[in-house]
């Protein structure tokens, strides 16, 4: 399953509120803005806000997620965004939006007025209902659930197909060539854009000077031109880089053409190619292919789930497809595309199972699938006989037949508190502890008679991180009765550097006799009632 928190930015969102994301974006320069859907259809964003690319109405950044009202409720099926950037988004109920960078008219609006908030794009697209859209450095494509292209903006290299280098300030629809063609789908390199249709035929137009047009030479196409090479060839699925393209067919071939300054062809050499090259022959069937406008990296899928990356890959250029430990595309921009965006909408319809750990961890204290109950100051805690067997020795030693808890459907526990007992069973379900320090005490005490060490070194670093003037002998006498070591260490050190203020404490007036005579002892051999 796709982590989202691989992106930077979502990597400061608390687990459970990433949780709640059904779809999202990474954009802009730098890789630091973002968009996201969650289940209920929120729409929210949150970034560096470069052109009001945000669409919140302002141009202030946000670390914090933004909801935006305006498209609450609004099911989302396409973004894209462009180098501005701008942004479309397209609805299920083929509405189109835009927002951001408008210097090229690329919001449609026939304006060059900045976007601060998403508005509904209009012009020439009434009674059409928009399934996709895509975006290139400053002009705007959508496509009708007809088959019908529209394209907008920025048009100096022809990218815009009208047959001119006018810039284009209102969608228009590409007549030339497309007329009676029925487009499946739509993709945008920066300066220059690319269609595929039903039958698998691929066309092209605008900027080519690197060859990214594939039809052979380096002019640029007003216009679109049928990639004649692919002739007699069904193509399923077309991706564009900043200046390479590549082509995925029905039967799992891979073909990539244009600029190769970095390895992103594939072909073992940085020389452009003008013409479709079959790359990855010798990987086995290609099922996904991936490229994104703003970077020069390429990623791609075998049937067997093995997930390959080239092009310029954290500053390196990589010539030849490489063997990643990725399980899909999306984590190759992650984690090694310049700038790191999504090169699709990122959405968990594509991978919505629960790992055996997510299903394990849904689980704990379910009483509809439990099949024994402990009883903790008068609470039930419903787990799985299974699960405690198999991710604790304690208890794969207590559900032996010889035991009396083998027999038992509720298990009596007197000797740890509600919270302490309920965090250390959620532990073994979950691999998390979330404790305030003086609760951890009391798991830190469990896990030491049960011989957990590792929720023994969580409870150590809760405490360390949570410890304060009043607590700190309070945890101090915990380490010490617990016989961790490096805990009352670190206690120590702290009382020690704290000391007048914590010898005024609560705790340290009801400290054991003995262990207050200990520490006196040592804290006086490192000096500290010097004068």
């Amino acid at each position: 399953m796709v982590d989202v928190a691989k992106w930077p930015l979502f990597s400061l969102m608390k687990p459970q509120e990433r949780a709640c994301i059904w779809k999202a974006c990474v954009f802009g320069a730098t890789g630091n803005e973002a968009i996201f859907i969650t289940s209920d259809d929120e729409v929210y964003v949150l970034g560096l806000n470069c052109s009001s690319c945000l669409g919140t109405g302002d141009s202030q950044s946000t670390i914090v997620p933004k909801k935006l009202d305006f498209l609450s409720g609004r099911k989302v099926i396409s973004i894209s965004y462009g180098s501005g950037p701008h942004v479309l988004l397209a609805t299920e109920d083929g509405e189109l939006f835009a927002w951001g960078h408008n210097g090229y008219s690329q919001l449609g609006n026939g304006t060059t007025n900045q976007g601060l908030a998403p508005v509904l794009v209009s012009a020439n697209l009434l009674n059409r209902k928009v399934v996709e859209v895509a975006c290139g450095s400053h002009h705007s494509m959508a496509l009708s659930e007809l088959g019908e292209v529209f394209a907008w903006g920025y048009n100096n290299c022809g990218q815009v197909g009208n047959g001119s280098t006018a810039t284009q300030p209102h969608p228009r629809r590409i007549s030339l060539y497309l007329q009676t063609k029925m487009v499946v789908s739509i993709v945008c390199g920066q300066t220059w854009s690319m269609a595929l249709v039903d039958n698998g035929e691929v066309y092209g137009w605008g900027y080519n000077g690197n060859g990214q047009l594939g039809v052979g030479h380096n002019s640029n196409q007003l216009s679109p031109c049928r990639l004649a090479d692919l002739h007699g060839i069904c193509v399923q699925q077309v991706v564009c880089g900043y200046a390479h393209s590549l082509a995925l067919t029905d039967e799992g071939i891979l073909y990539a053409w244009g600029s190769n300054t970095y390895g992103q062809l594939g072909t073992g050499n940085k020389s452009n190619q003008v013409f479709p090259v079959r790359i990855m022959s010798e990987k086995g069937r290609i099922v996904e292919v991936a490229a994104c406008h703003s970077t020069h990296t390429s990623a791609a899928k075998t049937q067997s789930g093995q997930v390959y990356m080239w092009g310029q890959c954290r500053g390196q250029s990589i010539m030849l497809p490489h063997l990643t430990n990725f399980t899909c595309t999306d984590d190759v921009f992650a984690c090694f595309a310049t700038p790191s965006v999504m090169w699709r909408l990122l959405s968990k319809e594509f991978d919505d199972f629960l790992t055996v750990a997510q299903s394990v961890k849904k689980e704990f204290d379910n009483p509809e699938t439990a099949d024994l109950k402990f009883c903790v100051d008068g609470k039930y805690i419903h787990v799985h006989k299974a699960v405690l067997k198999i991710r604790c020795e304690h208890f794969r030693s207590m559900f032996q037949s010889h035991w009396n808890e083998d027999m038992k459907d509720v298990i009596e526990i007197n000797q740890f508190s509600f919270p302490v007992y309920r965090s250390f069973l959620e532990f073994l379900y979950t691999d998390d502890v979330e404790l305030p320090p003086e609760d951890a005490i009391g798991l830190l005490d469990l896990a030491t008679s049960y011989c957990e060490n590792r929720l023994k070194r969580l409870c150590q670093h809760i405490i360390k991180n949570g410890i304060t003037v009043e607590n700190a002998f309070t945890l101090l006498s915990a380490a010490v009765r617990y016989d961790a070591e490096d805990l009352e260490d670190f206690c120590f050190k702290f009382c020690v550097n704290h000391l007048t203020k914590v010898t005024q404490t609560d705790a340290f007036c009801q400290m054991d006799g003995d262990l207050l005579k200990a520490f006196i002892c040592r804290a006086s051999r490192c000096g500290a009632f010097k004068y």
